[in-house]
């Protein structure tokens, strides 16, 4: 085959119905009648496994979901047909615009034109459903749209924000869809460390509390492009050392840290952004603590310092209650960072045990912590984590010894990539969160 269709003859719609005569002829030519006409053909359809080949052979009456994530397809049409065979094709990953397929029309024409042609269809999420209409015009598309996109789950950008060099910082850095930190954009907020950071409102964030040359309870919302906004007053308990996550879809909670003394303290943050008074402590006091999401809709706090580093962790209803102390699992660290990944789950990684490691622990959609995984890329503490992406993270900033802005990007199956090269100012105990 060779040579390319440019423009396909696209013959959908109410010209095309489902019972055709010799050569194209069609014995139904009202748009009413499209729909009915077709309704035994497309009935009799049988779907069949995911197909993720290089090559295929397509029978007629059966429709294949087609994956070309890892290669493209070349699919054979039969060698004969007879009018009204159907065959549909559809694109299972979304992936035709990168991986297309090929059409390979057998000896019969496909729309009027010989199997010399070649015919590509090169759009995501296209679904192709072909009828045989007799030896002229041969195989033709009866639909060739693409699906609509399916709904964006989860944030896709991040930021990081605020901590310390020599002296307190409010500096931000964007982080793409692809896991892409950008250079520094200037601090609006009071320049703070030892901060925390969630989202809210399903597409917003919020950087909160802190310490300045004491400690603050102030707020900075992020809008859903990323602009961080001018402070807000603080409401709640002031404290340093704390975390943040998200829960019930659309809220937030901040927790525990230092006020003078550790403490278990919690301020939840509706879906519109607004930090509500103390909520009384439950579980270990602590300070240098992580958070994350999990599960969808829930929230769970754990690790941190007590005095003397801890596992013990504290799992959030999609109602913002805080429950009692879940017995640590893995090593017990503070100053480590945590994000979610996958949708549903989320790890917890790096910190400081008397010596900065660069071990992960991932959380189950159910909340459950699971053991030490090997750390990959550089051991650090402070650093800060944000998801991406939707379903991906990544872990960036921190102290190796030394202020660094290296970062390690967290694939939707939890695994943790080596270090990318730092962008922006290296600083650490900063916080990190995700908008959209």
């Amino acid at each position: 085959m060779s040579g390319i269709i440019g423009s396909r003859l696209n013959v959908r719609g109410s010209g095309i119905v489902a019972k055709l005569g010799t050569d194209g002829q069609a014995l139904t030519s009202s748009g009413a009648g499209v729909a009915a006409a077709f309704e035994d053909v497309a009935g009799g359809i049988s779907w069949q496994s995911v197909e993720t080949g290089s090559t295929m052979t397509a029978v007629a009456g059966k429709g294949y979901p087609i994956n070309t994530t890892s290669n493209a397809c070349t699919i054979t049409l039969p060698a004969s047909a007879s009018n009204g065979d159907q065959i549909i094709f559809s694109d299972y990953a979304r992936n035709w615009g990168t991986n297309a397929i090929t059409i390979d029309s057998n000896g019969l024409n496909y729309q009027g034109q010989d199997d010399t042609f070649t015919v590509e269809y090169t759009t995501d999420g296209q679904n192709l459903n072909i009828v045989y209409s007799g030896s002229t015009k041969g195989w033709i598309p009866i639909d060739d749209d693409a699906v609509a996109d399916v709904p964006i789950k989860g944030n896709q950008e991040g930021i990081f924000g605020f901590g310390h060099t020599s002296s307190v910082q409010s500096v931000t850095n964007l982080v793409s869809n692809a896991g892409v930190i950008a250079t520094d954009v200037s601090g609006v907020g009071s320049a703070r460390r030892q901060i925390a950071a969630c989202e809210y409102g399903g597409d917003k964030g919020i950087f909160g509390f802190g310490y300045t040359s004491s400690v603050t309870g102030v707020t900075n919302l992020v809008s859903n492009s990323g602009v961080v906004a001018t402070d807000v007053s603080a409401v709640g308990t002031a404290r340093r050392q704390l975390a943040a996550c998200s829960y019930g879809e659309d809220k937030g909670i901040f927790g525990f840290g230092n006020d003078g003394s550790v403490t278990g303290v919690t301020n939840l943050v509706s879906s519109s952004g607004v930090v509500a008074s103390d909520v009384s402590a439950v579980g270990t006091a602590r300070q240098y603590v992580a958070a994350c999401e999990y599960g969808d809709d829930k929230g769970i706090f754990a690790y941190g310092t007590t005095g003397s580093n801890t596992a013990v962790s504290n799992l959030v209803s999609n109602i913002g209650v805080v429950a009692s102390d879940v017995t640590g699992v893995g090593t017990a660290r503070s100053n480590l960072a945590a994000c979610g990944y996958g949708y549903d789950k989320g790890i917890f990684g790096f910190g400081d045990n008397d010596s900065r490691v660069s071990t992960t622990n991932l959380v189950s959609n159910a909340g459950v912590v699971g053991s030490d995984v090997s750390g990959v890329g550089t051991a650090r503490s402070g650093l800060a984590a944000t998801q991406y992406n939707g379903d991906k993270g990544i872990f960036g900033f921190g102290y190796d010894g030394d202020l660094t802005a290296v970062s390690n990007l967290v694939s939707n199956a939890g695994v943790v990539a080596t270090d990318t090269t730092g962008v922006g100012t290296a600083r650490y105990i900063l916080a990190a969160c995700s908008f959209n």
